[in-house]
């Protein structure tokens, strides 16, 4: 199947999906422009909410969320899940025909393990297949994803822990997106106190290494860094309403090149 490409992969964070614009702003953009788009989110704090009822203690190093191998079952109930058909079933309501899908269908995405020893069973994206995701599209379908992967090393039918940035680079990458859009509940990347409304790469990098960019604003860079080095053209970190003006947030550039 010819790949789909998209004007935007547009990836909301856990807390932005609580808010209660949420959904109307995706149907706005989805009536203006249907197919144009697809939705990868988060929901960290449902999971840690899910683990904590089962008698679990969410941990994090460096932004990142160990997960066991029990936790996985946790991750597909509160991701794949809870939060998706939550998302999915509020976009119907305003007549969108949102599809819920996650990381493991279709082979979506392929993960595989990194620094196994300190966070267990947390991936990154090594291969992604986005014939579902073409054919949703092509049947005038909106395609909610869920990060959840499968692990590319198991033969059980195993699943990682992606995170959820990760995953929506590595989808505009292999999609060809023409921007991905990183959905938080900041207004940008916050230098100096105020969101930036650009920054190149290499300042993008001096936030990280200098502790300006921490756990999951860090996270997000390094992913919006992946996308750019792979040939995404445009990443935008910014609030809910920086999916309806493209004046807001913080824009990441490319490094110049030289002549």
């Amino acid at each position: 199947m010819t790949t789909t490409r998209l004007a935007r992969v547009i990836k909301v964070g856990g807390r932005v999906q609580r808010d209660a614009r949420l959904t109307e702003v995706l149907a706005q953009l989805w009536t203006h422009a249907p197919g144009s788009f697809c939705v990868v989110h988060g929901g960290g704090e449902t999971i840690s909410t899910l683990q904590t009822q089962l008698g679990g203690a969410p941990k994090f190093v460096a932004g990142r969320r160990v997960t066991t191998e029990g936790d996985i079952e946790v991750l597909r109930m509160a991701l794949s899940g809870v939060s998706n058909k939550q998302l999915v079933s509020s976009l119907s309501a305003k007549g969108i025909p949102a599809v819920g899908i996650s990381g493991e269908d279709g082979s979506l995405i392929v993960a595989r393990t990194f620094d196994a020893a300190t966070l267990g069973r947390v991936g990154a994206p090594a291969d992604v297949d986005p014939n579902l995701v073409c054919t949703l599209l092509a049947g005038g379908f909106l395609p909610v994803i869920s990060p959840v992967s499968r692990d590319g090393d198991a033969t059980n039918g195993g699943a990682l822990n992606v995170n959820g940035d990760d995953a929506a680079a590595a989808i505009a990458v292999s999609m060809e997106a023409e921007e991905l859009l990183l959905i938080s509940d900041v207004p940008g990347v916050i230098i100096d106190g105020v969101a930036a409304s650009s920054l190149n790469v290499d300042e993008v990098a001096h936030a990280i290494e200098s502790g300006i960019a921490t756990e999951g604003m860090a996270t997000k860079l390094r992913a919006a860094l992946d996308a750019l080095a792979r040939g995404v053209p445009a990443v935008r970190i910014g609030g809910l309403d920086a999916l309806l003006d493209s004046t807001l947030g913080t824009t990441l550039l490319a490094a110049p090149q030289l002549a």
